[in-house]
């Protein structure tokens, strides 16, 4: 069963173990799963003594291959759900000896086709032997290329590479995950081949883990050897472990425990409390591993339920949309609604509202002066009411303007002016605030117009057109906003983008909620925009050049693309946004942007990474474009052959 309940996840956790070769599948199954607690097996599926060449001379050819059982011995079900299959451990792909090499070539072959005639979900391929891998990853190629749905996992040692760790047992790797990029670069077909990672007892650098976070890892095996003893004699993980171990649970990375047991439990003791059933109390053996599982299974269960915000937002995970276009489109209900819920946007804008007017209007002349403010793209009316709990709060007076170009909202705003009793109050206005005439000049001008990365919903094109109806001395809010971008490994978002095998896709930035990413480096500001704009400010286009520094302990890596967010100053101290370190909490209006690359860039350990972004303005679009430089080059994206914000 799974490891147990979190609150607000919806996905289950499992944990399976590595087991040796059984041609008693039933008792394998039994032996693990029903009795010990096990969620599923990575059960070797051919006899470990088959050799192809061996099989041909005493045989003939025609013996039937030694397979862990008939399909027979378990149900379909059982098979798809509880099994993983293990490809032999021996076969070396890339040996010298032509007999091994051939063997090797066969026996894959036959493995991955028996489990593909099982239904299995997944099979495990062991680690490449030494680091040329070239015809290993040209037979899985191959292997991948005819088959329908089963994944292949390949067997990756987390090992630690710092120059202090080396030894002659790490397969003369300098880098592990350099050895999966070299594989998965040789597979064309590689979206249904993953990483199972092995977990040993010596961890590599955070920066160093961090990258895998953004590779298809889908299961981590955690050798009995990494686990310490605690004060009672019982295994348990360190600081660092217990903290990836967490990571893994919170990207649906399956745990898998692997080796024998090293752990000599006190008799007459009791393991951790958990949710299985525990076979000790009828006599019965207990699994040696068991006191592993359970605490695995104590570490899932005592995280912290998930947040509110980010169970909204599980849905969203690595989903790739276009980004709003309110200029040009006529947003829908449903879409109103849901930013209407951000509790947490509306009340920093209520913040921020309340210290322009208490600056505008002095205490002691609050009840004589009405301040003109103009809520531009007011949409269904947060902001309006927004600003009037502002004017309740601080005792000012308050004369409003509602300007909205959506016709479907205008009538949404007039019932509710006309419901909350505001008609002597707020004025509607159905129109383009880019071609509204006022009949009188603001004091204070406030809009919501920002997106993922400040200005790519053209805030600053419409602001620079309102703001011919804000007074001299006049108080935009926000009054300034920067994007940001930092570079990540993000394969999972490449992939998808990839589906699509044209280019244009490849030049369109997408809102997404990042989560399966490694974020390799820290935020830059790139643009910013700051209202009211300076009359000597002629032109919204921009250009900056940027350099990345990847920091020399994270290994080397790829760059899929960049990760863009924004800040903004809603109004001196009032901040909002979601650029990493200063990001609003609890706000869910904007998820970031996501800018790739036509071709990955890989990228050394302590190498820098050269890139330019440009904002180019059109007569009736504005559109960006995105290039590498160094370490090497890449094609100038550019998104304008999307159209995308149209409608200047």
């Amino acid at each position: 069963m799974p490891l147990g309940e979190r609150s607000g996840d919806k996905e289950s956790r499992y944990c399976g173990v590595e087991t040796e070769f059984n041609d008693d599948m039933p008792q394998l199954l039994y032996h693990n799963l029903s009795s010990a607690g096990f969620d599923f097996v990575v059960a070797t599926l051919m006899d470990p003594a088959y050799r192809p060449s061996l099989m041909q001379k005493d045989s003939g050819g025609s013996g039937a291959l030694p397979f862990a059982g008939s399909d027979l011995v378990l149900s379909p079900s059982q098979w798809s759900s509880h099994v993983v299959g293990k490809i032999s451990s021996w076969i070396d792909l890339d040996s010298d000896d032509e007999i091994l090499r051939m063997d090797s070539e066969t026996t894959l072959k036959q493995e991955i086709a028996w489990a593909s005639h099982l239904s299995l979900q997944a099979c495990l391929l062991p680690t490449p032997k030494g680091t040329s891998c070239a015809n290993y990853a040209r037979c899985v190629n191959q292997i991948l290329q005819g088959l329908n749905n089963m994944q292949l996992w390949l067997r990756i040692p987390l090992l630690k590479t710092d120059d202090d760790s080396m030894d002659v047992d790490s397969n003369n790797l300098v880098d592990s995950w350099e050895l999966w990029n070299s594989f998965r670069m040789l597979c064309e077909h590689h979206s249904q081949l993953s990483i199972a990672l092995d977990v040993l007892s010596s961890l590599p650098s955070a920066n160093s883990l961090g990258r895998w976070f953004g590779e298809s890892v889908r299961a981590a095996i955690i050798n009995t050897d990494a686990f310490l003893t605690n004060g009672r004699g019982y295994p348990c993980l360190s600081k660092r472990h217990q903290k990836l171990i967490t990571g893994f649970f919170n990207h649906a990375i399956q745990i898998v425990i692997s080796g024998k047991q090293v752990h000599s439990l006190p008799k007459g003791s009791t393991d951790l409390a958990s949710n299985h059933n525990d076979s000790s109390s009828d006599g019965v053996q207990r699994h040696p591993l068991r006191p592993y599982l359970d605490y695995v299974g104590f570490l899932y269960q005592r995280m912290d339920p998930l947040p509110e915000q980010e169970r909204f937002e599980l849905g969203y995970r690595d989903f790739l949309q276009s980004p709003l276009q309110p200029l040009m489109d006529n947003l829908e209900a449903q879409t109103y609604e849901t930013f209407e819920k951000d509790a947490v946007k509306y009340i920093q804008y209520q913040r921020a509202i309340c210290k322009a007017l208490q600056d505008r209007v002095p205490d002691e002349k609050a009840s004589m002066i009405t301040t003109v403010l103009m809520v531009v793209g007011a949409g269904r009316g947060p902001l309006v009411r927004a600003s009037l709990q502002a004017a309740e709060e601080t005792g000012r007076k308050l004369k409003v303007f509602a300007v909205e170009k959506n016709p479907n909202a205008v009538v949404t705003l007039h019932s509710l002016v006309k419901l909350e009793g505001w008609e002597s109050i707020v004025t509607i206005v159905s129109c383009d605030m880019r071609h509204w005439n006022a009949p009188e000049k603001a004091d204070i001008l406030v809009s919501e117009l920002l997106g993922s990365f400040g200005d790519n919903e053209l805030s600053p094109e419409c602001l620079d057109g309102a703001q011919r109806f804000l007074k001299d001395d006049g108080i935009s809010i926000p009054s300034s906003y920067t994007s940001f971008i930092q570079p990540v490994t993000a394969s999972k978002l490449y992939n998808d983008v990839k589906l699509h095998k044209d280019v244009v896709h490849f030049e369109t930035a997408y809102v997404v909620k990042l989560h399966n990413v490694a974020r390799l480096a820290p935020t830059q500001p790139v643009f910013t925009f700051t209202h009211p704009n300076q009359p000597t400010m002629k032109s919204n286009q921009r250009y900056k050049k940027l350099q990345f520094e990847i920091p020399s302990d994270t290994g080397s890596t790829m760059v899929h693309g960049f990760a863009g967010y924004f800040d903004a100053t809603l109004y001196k101290d009032v901040h909002l946004g979601i650029e990493p370190s200063t990001a609003t909490p609890n706000m869910f209006s904007w998820f970031a942007i996501f800018f790739p690359l036509r071709t990955p860039v890989f990228v050394h350990a302590g190498s820098s990474l050269e890139v330019h972004f440009w904002r180019c303005c059109g007569p009736t679009k504005v559109w960006y474009e995105w290039g590498v430089t160094s370490p090497c080059p890449s094609p100038i994206h550019n998104s304008n052959g999307r159209s995308y914000w149209v409608g200047l």
